[in-house]
């Protein structure tokens, strides 16, 4: 209670002074703040000490702290100290920890990369290694955050992490030090399959340095091949830095055109932000991909080149994030992430959705589309506001069948993964092996795989009403359990070239890395198929670019 106390206290004098200050321009405001900190401050006090039930007094802070900013918008929001390793990231491009990428596997936390050069991948942990505790405390309750978390820390200091690996009976433990991790806003760059003229960068977010990055990947792509085009992909890209949102606009766009703009409450946080140098990439063909992930300084930057008809976008809408935050230190290590401003791209249109929505982050939101009005780009083509980016070509992500999500939901891909790597020091370099596809069939027979189908749910449903008591009602029903599993058993053969893939780049991560899965899975990915088609047709590329 002593922590909330000194914050409480810090925050009366805060107010206290900013009341004296601020009385004589505005005496309204400062008198409300002022009287209903006092009246909250006393609430709190009385409930903390005199409840009839014990209360932390910890929690109960918080819960009011959250549940007032929650009122405002989902985006302003209060980031303690078990919590500021993401804004580490962002703001620094770096955090303090072992150097490693973890993930949900089922019910389990695995190491889905460790980073090369680093504590965990020099001390010899692996992909697929099964984590189970931290510092001795299990983590089988915790979800990947949580862990990463538990990871981090002063850089010099040291952790043991204990894990499980296929093959090996008794648990590993790894005495790691910790040391300053540098955190690449690129995961990977590199030439599409065996088309040498198109290249790819995957962004995966807007930290420091994400625009220098752009310009090292181009630079080292085009002393390798003469590009006729790049894909840059920001699927998933959740955004982070609106400066480096610029700066890789900037990278596209001649020196002196508008990215975007903040509006605020006041005028203090009404900014221009326009490109600053001769841009090294201003003439090549670009696609940007983006999905529902996309948002917030992925919005500028596509929305920006968008309004510029500078890139095609192919994809899904964007998620709708047209807020600004402002990072504000408070005490304890603590900070308020505070929205401060609202942005527009160049058209004059804000991408925010109309609607905020505190159920999640990634919640839909439904929107009339006579509230969204219309805007024009550079060249005249219309665009609209208030529902994140349309894309140019709009493709969905393609469905995995039940079959497919099946295998992943039950880890099959990634046991029989882990069970191949253990007992095979290379990996067959085509994807069509038949005898690593027989192999994969023989373990699901060993592991008993089943998997439920809708038909069989509904038989089981009408056998109940029965009850047993047709004779020929059974009879019928034998034979269509039977059907079902022969379906069932059919379908490995229909979707025998989608397993083979999956199990593929599930093994190549496991030879690889992340890196080499990345480059194996391009080929195959529909939206990327589509970029290439849209760069290798000059015609086509300019026709979406330009007012038919």
């Amino acid at each position: 209670m002593a922590k909330w106390k000194k914050i409480l206290a810090g925050a009366i004098l805060g107010i206290t002074s900013l009341v004296l200050v601020g009385f004589a321009r505005n005496p309204d405001i400062y008198f409300l703040i002022k009287k209903n900190f006092t009246i909250f401050s006393e609430v709190y006090r009385e409930v903390s000490l005199h409840y009839v039930d014990k209360v932390n007094p910890e929690k109960l802070m918080r819960r009011g702290i959250d549940a007032m900013l929650e009122s405002l918008d989902p985006y302003t929001v209060l980031v303690d100290e078990a919590e500021t390793q993401r804004m580490e990231i962002i703001t620094r491009g770096s955090y303090g920890g072992v150097g490693l990428d973890v993930g949900f596997r089922g019910d389990k936390i695995v190491v889905v990369a460790p980073i090369e050069g680093y504590a965990a991948y020099n001390k010899g942990i692996r992909s697929g290694d099964i984590i189970t505790k931290v510092d001795g405390v299990p983590v089988g309750e915790m979800n990947p955050d949580e862990v990463q978390n538990l990871m981090a820390g002063e850089p010099g200091s040291s952790v043991t992490l204990t894990v499980e690996r296929y093959g090996i009976d008794h648990p590993l433990s790894f005495k790691l030090q910790r040391e300053r991790v540098e955190v690449k806003n690129i995961t990977y760059s590199g030439f599409v399959g065996d088309n040498k003229q198109v290249g790819y960068i995957l962004l995966k977010r807007f930290a420091r340095q994400a625009g220098q990055e752009i310009r090292h990947a181009l630079q080292n792509l085009r002393s390798q091949k003469q590009l006729e085009g790049v894909i840059l992909d920001l699927r998933n890209n959740p955004g982070g830095l609106l400066e480096e949102a610029v700066s890789t606009v900037d990278t596209f766009v001649p020196k002196g055109q508008l990215v975007v703009e903040t509006r605020g409450r006041n005028n203090r946080h009404d900014k221009r932000f326009e490109t600053q140098q001769q841009a090294p990439a201003d003439k090549l063909p670009l696609i940007i991909l983006q999905n529902g992930g996309s948002a917030s300084a992925s919005e500028i930057v596509s929305g920006a080149l968008q309004d510029l008809d500078r890139a095609v976008i192919i994809g899904e809408q964007s998620f709708g994030k047209g807020l600004v935050q402002t990072v504000r230190p408070l005490s304890y290590n603590t900070v308020l992430k505070l929205t401060s401003s609202r942005y527009y791209i160049p058209s004059g249109r804000s991408i925010q959705s109309v609607t905020y929505t505190h159920k999640g982050k990634n919640t839909p939101v439904e929107k009339a589309d006579s509230a969204q009005k219309e805007f024009m780009t550079q060249a005249g083509r219309t665009v609209y506001d208030g529902d994140g980016i349309a894309p140019d070509i709009n493709i969905s992500a393609s469905n995995t069948t039940l079959l497919q999500t099946s295998l992943m939901r039950q880890n099959m891909f990634f046991n029989f993964a882990n069970k191949y790597a253990a007992e095979h020091d290379s990996l067959d370099k085509t994807m069509h092996n038949d005898q690593v596809y027989d192999d994969f069939k023989s373990f699901l027979n060993r592991q008993e795989f089943e998997y439920g189908h809708p038909s069989e749910e509904y038989l089981a449903k009408i056998d109940s009403s029965l009850n047993g008591g047709i004779d020929e009602s059974d009879k019928h029903i034998k034979a269509l359990r039977k059907q079902i599993e022969q379906q069932k058993a059919q379908s490995f053969d229909e979707q025998r070239m989608a397993i083979q893939k999956q199990l593929y780049l599930e093994l190549v991560a496991r030879y690889k890395g992340r890196e080499g899965q990345r480059a194996a899975s391009l080929p195959y990915d529909p939206l990327v198929t589509k970029a290439v088609e849209i760069l290798n047709d000059s015609v086509k590329y300019n026709q979406i670019l330009s007012v038919e």
